[in-house]
C-alpha cells in the first residue's frame, strides 16, 4: 500500500514538473516600460520589508535563546543530583523545568517565524 502511494506521488510530481515548467522570455521593450513602475513599487514597499526583516531577525534571536535553554535540562539534572551538597538543588529543579519546556517553546517560535517575517508579532512596538 505504501509503495503504491509513494509511486503515485512521484508520478504526480514528475507530471507536474513536465507540464508546468515552461519559461517564457520577456520582451526588452516590455521590461523597459515596466522598470519605472517596479522602482516606484519597490520604494513604496521598502518600509514594510525592512520592518518585516527586523521583526523576523528579533524573532530568530528569541529562537536562539530558546535553543540555548535546551541545554539547561542536563545542567539542571546535574545540579539537582551532584549539587545537593552545595545547595544547588532548587537551581537544578528550576533549570530542569526550563529545559523540559524549551522544546515546546522552540516549536511554537518556529511555527510563528513566518508570521514574524510578515511583521505580525505578539509584541507590537
Amino acid at each position: 500500500m505504501m509503495k503504491k502511494t509513494f509511486t503515485a506521488a512521484c508520478l504526480f510530481f514528475l507530471v507536474c514538473l513536465v507540464l508546468f515548467s515552461d519559461a517564457h522570455a520577456m520582451d526588452p521593450v516590455t521590461i523597459a516600460i515596466l522598470a519605472p513602475i517596479a522602482v516606484k513599487a519597490a520604494e513604496v514597499a521598502t518600509p514594510y520589508v525592512i520592518r518585516g526583516l527586523q521583526c523576523g531577525g528579533l524573532h530568530m534571536v528569541k529562537m536562539g535563546t530558546r535553543l540555548i535553554d535546551l541545554f539547561r535540562l542536563p545542567l539542571g539534572l546535574l545540579q539537582a543530583t551532584v549539587g545537593i551538597p552545595f545547595n544547588l538543588f532548587s537551581d537544578g529543579v528550576r533549570n530542569s523545568i526550563t529545559g523540559a519546556v524549551a522544546p515546546v517553546n522552540l516549536l511554537v517560535d518556529t511555527l510563528l517565524l513566518p508570521l514574524a517575517f510578515c511583521g505580525l508579532t505578539a509584541n507590537p512596538g
